[in-house]
């Protein structure tokens, strides 16, 4: 959904009350993981946070609180929290001198592995949001190092006509996003951020 002003409260709450019966736009889930799809661009951005679990306990508890989107630009909506397979989302984007809602839902969470103390989850785009594609936040403690990351993977391709016709500017404002959100992080998992 395009809009020349920003959406009301009301109207935020009935387009999460309508993506509930959407369908996801793209397939197979799990795109992001690393599936080989020359459809959609890939894309990754990764920072180091610090070490240790209390960094990455900060890591997760801003991932739960959304933090990653805490940068201006850009407002998370959700209909239940971030760790829950079917949590549908409404991501409200400020660009151009419009606003655009785009329609998302939790898909899955992450876990562990014998290399990593991993935290994060997906979302997919459902048919109300411009793009098509997967998206996946993760902080992750490198068992070896305890080295504590947060990184970004995602693979995308336009959806709607305005979106294929702005596709550079498009791609621009995905870096952009992921610029801001590695710095989001970076600000939320800080020592003088966190107390």
């Amino acid at each position: 959904m395009f809009a020349l002003t920003k959406p009301s409260p009301q109207r935020i709450q009935r387009f999460l009350e309508e993506s509930s019966a959407l369908s996801l736009s793209y397939g197979p889930v799990g795109l992001a993981r690393g599936a080989s799809d020359r459809r959609y661009c890939r894309d990754h951005s990764s920072v180091i946070l610090g070490h240790g679990s209390t960094v990455l306990e900060r890591g997760w508890t801003a991932l739960q609180s959304w933090r990653q989107f805490d940068f201006g630009w850009v407002e998370i909506f959700a209909a239940g929290p971030p760790t829950v397979a079917g949590t549908n989302i409404a991501v409200l984007i400020r660009h151009l001198g419009f606003w655009s809602l785009n329609g998302g839902r939790i898909l899955y969470t992450l876990a562990d592995d014998e290399r990593a103390h991993r935290r994060g989850y997906a979302y997919g785009t459902l048919t109300n949001h411009a793009e098509r594609g997967e998206e996946i936040f993760e902080v992750s403690m490198d068992l070896a190092t305890e080295e504590v990351s947060y990184s970004i993977h995602a693979m995308s391709r336009p959806r709607s006509p305005l979106a294929w016709c702005g596709y550079p500017i498009a791609r621009t404002l995905q870096h952009r996003f992921r610029r801001d959100s590695v710095a989001a992080m970076q600000r939320a998992t800080s020592v003088h951020y966190a107390q």
